[in-house]
């Protein structure tokens, strides 16, 4: 397996959890959008100040693959294992992978565009900070 470009340590909290003690499906996408938050942190973008500047990142397509449930207090990475650009979309390809025993409990294809003052844009500020893993 390929070394990630990113990753980011979280732990699962108790609320996360449905009824079968496992991971509720729509947690993983917060864990993927934090990650992908702290990824344009650590390439120089601060979400919020974009939104300040009228430079917004939206997702535009959420694609997840659940493999084997996470539980309440496991400890994970979450990370961009990959980053693509085609036409005005990111994609970001991600994983989460269990501390203990190295599982991968879940895959997702997150598309991603940018509005810059409301209208679908390419800001070049983008290009820039990825050009690194794209």
């Amino acid at each position: 397996m390929a070394q990630p470009i990113f990753e980011y340590t979280l732990k699962v909290r108790d609320y996360e959890c449905d009824t079968q003690g496992h991971v509720n499906n729509a947690n993983y996408q917060h864990y993927f959008e934090v990650t992908r938050h702290e990824f344009l942190e650590k390439v120089g973008l601060n979400f919020h100040e974009l939104h300040l500047q009228g430079i917004d990142a939206v997702v535009s397509r959420v694609e997840i693959r659940y493999k084997v449930p996470l539980i309440g207090m496991d400890l994970f990475r979450c990370t961009v294992t990959r980053l693509e650009r085609i036409g005005v979309k990111y994609i970001f390809h991600q994983e989460i992978i269990r501390e203990k025993d190295g599982v991968v409990c879940a895959k997702a294809k997150i598309e991603v565009v940018n509005l810059v003052n409301g209208k679908l844009s390419q800001p070049e500020l983008f290009d820039q900070a990825f050009k690194d893993y794209i």
